[in-house]
């Protein structure tokens, strides 16, 4: 391996080492990243949540003025809970040409690929800046996004592109579904199963709005949008978890079950989240409510992630083209932070080295050529602004 990138695998080690599951403190990760940067003579910044337990990083290499290019990733990973794993999840385990461990290719990978290359930016002789910016929490809705969002507008930060290093196989990609972070929280009443019409089943009410979210889905699914980029081409519904009741004996007092809604661009998802509201309000809680008046369903949007579109990617399109030869764009079903960034204005694309669907799963990897794509980029990306 050539140098920087046995540097980038050893950078990767370290970070997978980190279980920086999202809503979880990420003082160990980002205590990592920012001593990093400062043994090499970057100075960053951090931004929190309102909690001060979550952080996000930012940092600028080259002349402090307007334009440049923000390389963004996010420091969180999803669990590995009821995965059956070959390997440890948080130790980086080769296997000829794979790295296997989680975050390895979402997204670790390109944190450690921008870490590496942070000797190559201070040896550059940068006319516009590199900037570095790590989120946190992106896998579940992009919180850290408002937070970093609201510490550009008070540095008065001007960048021309932001690249969103996610993986998309170094493809240019300019559009994707935005998504609903929904809970929903059932209220029933707990009664003696021998006669459970003396009593309110939330699990049963749960089931009854779960069986028409999956009804819409299933709608969705058989009318797709002609011609439309996206696969599959229609918005998507999923529910992933839920828990609830006591006892097999007694109704469910209670159900709470967390899901997902992915619009697409341009959708009004509001208006189908209302809709569901509406059947909870005529179908399901009136025969709950005979027997409890305060037999309640709450649906909640937690996060509303915006979805990516083509409206500001033209200069960034430029870019990153002008770089690699790449002339075609592309659009993918998964969310990142990117849409956050176009909505506020700045000129966006998602462009990374691996491939999604290794994400989020047991067994994630990246490869070595992979991560060496990705050094090739920046190295290309620090001459383009040496210019």
């Amino acid at each position: 391996m050539s140098d920087i990138l046995e540097n980038t695998v050893s950078i990767l080690e370290r970070l997978v080492e980190f279980p920086s599951i999202s809503g979880r403190p990420t003082d160990e990760s980002i205590t990592y990243i920012q001593d990093y940067l400062t043994d090499h003579g970057v100075s960053s910044a951090l931004s929190f949540d309102e909690t001060g337990e979550r952080a996000n990083l930012f940092a600028t290499i080259g002349p402090e003025v307007d334009g440049g290019v923000v390389l963004n990733g996010h420091t969180d990973v999803v669990p590995v809970e009821g995965q059956n794993w070959q390997t440890d999840p948080f130790t980086l385990t080769r296997k000829g040409e794979r790295l296997y461990g989680r975050g390895s290719v979402d997204m670790k990978g390109f944190l450690a690929c921008v870490l590496a290359s942070v000797p190559r930016f201070m040896a550059a002789d940068l006319t516009k800046p590199i900037h570095i910016a790590f989120t946190f929490d992106e896998e579940i809705g992009g919180l850290g996004m408002p937070v970093l969002l609201s510490s550009f507008a008070n540095m008065g930060l001007q960048p021309s592109v932001i690249i969103v290093g996610e993986p998309t196989e170094m493809k240019i990609v300019t559009g994707h579904k935005g998504g609903f972070e929904m809970r929903t929280e059932i209220t029933g009443m707990e009664a003696h199963s021998c006669d459970p019409r003396n009593g309110v089943s939330a699990i049963a009410a749960a089931v009854k709005l779960i069986t028409k979210i999956e009804d819409m889905n299933t709608q969705r699914a058989a009318n797709p949008i002609a011609g439309s980029p996206f696969n599959p081409p229609y918005p998507t519904f999923n529910v992933g978890m839920i828990e609830g009741g006591a006892a097999r004996n007694a109704t469910a007092g209670w159900c709470n079950f967390d899901w997902e809604y992915r619009p697409m661009p341009g959708e009004d998802g509001a208006a189908v989240i209302a809709k569901l509201e509406e059947y909870v309000a005529t179908h399901i809680l009136p025969d709950m409510r005979r027997v409890s008046e305060k037999a309640d369903i709450r649906i909640i949007t937690e996060v509303d992630v915006p979805p990516l579109d083509d409206q500001n990617a033209a200069a960034a399109i430029e870019f990153v083209s002008g770089i690699t030869g790449i002339n075609d764009t592309d659009v993918v079903s998964f969310g990142t932070d990117a849409g956050y960034f176009s909505d506020a204005g700045l000129s966006t694309v998602v462009f990374g080295a691996g491939d999604i669907g290794r994400a989020h799963k047991a067994d994630e990897y990246i490869e070595l050529g992979e991560l060496s794509q990705g050094l090739e980029f920046l190295r290309k990306l620090a001459e383009r602004l040496s210019q």
